[in-house]
């Protein structure tokens, strides 16, 4: 999409009326005057349509003391606050400009009798109000899928420090059961301290006879 479309997209309206040629309407305009605003009521009958999109423009007529007074309206202008349908009438034409030329009751277009005078509205751009509440609905289910992740893990912790004390004493057995292997090696060392003591008591005494037989 264009740069310009895309600007324009966005000034459209996301619903307009339905305008025929021919129908009898009421158009309520905006006007302001100095920094008062308020809305006039222009009456008429509808003799042309024209354009698309943003640039998209209807003529509304009618006759004010004798006089013809036209006033041409933009669909998706701000300014445009409603438009109401007030007579369906008959046209078999797009564009009505013969009734310029005529005065008094053969200004207006015949009405259409039975017909149902609805305000109708077309629907250009839809309203993106509900997707928000889709996300927030993912959001929920995600949630709700991740409580059970988030228990299964603190179910393994709790098993990971269950099964910690048991390994230590595991361990402790282990070593418990090594202690009395290393008991003999022990035992081997001693006499050989009980030799060292005896050569030297020996040494002594040999000392002390040397030493009598000097005197």
């Amino acid at each position: 999409m264009d740069i310009i479309k895309s600007i324009e997209h966005e000034q459209l309206k996301n619903k307009i009326p339905e305008l025929k040629v021919g129908n009898t309407v009421k158009v309520h305009a905006r006007i302001k005057e100095g920094n008062k605003e308020r809305i006039q009521v222009f009456e008429g009958i509808i003799i042309k349509v024209q354009g698309g999109g943003i640039n998209q423009t209807f003529t509304v007529r009618k006759n004010s003391y004798g006089v013809g007074v036209e006033k041409t309206f933009l669909v998706h202008s701000p300014l445009v606050e409603k438009v109401e349908l007030v007579r369906v009438g008959k046209a078999r034409r797009a564009k009505l400009f013969y009734l310029r030329d005529r005065l008094g009751k053969s200004a207006k277009t015949k009405e259409q009798v039975g017909a149902r005078i609805e305000d109708r509205e077309i629907v250009i751009k839809e309203d993106l109000v509900e997707e928000p509440v889709v996300e927030e609905v993912k959001t929920t289910e995600e949630v709700v899928e991740e409580t059970p992740v988030a228990e299964e893990v603190q179910k393994v912790e709790e098993a990971k420090t269950e099964e910690a004390p048991k390994t230590e004493a595991k361990a402790e057995e282990v070593k418990v059961e090594e202690a009395p292997e290393e008991a003999p090696a022990v035992e081997t060392e001693k006499p050989v301290e009980q030799e060292v003591v005896d050569t030297v008591k020996e040494e002594k005494v040999e000392d002390v006879k040397d030493a009598e037989d000097a005197k």
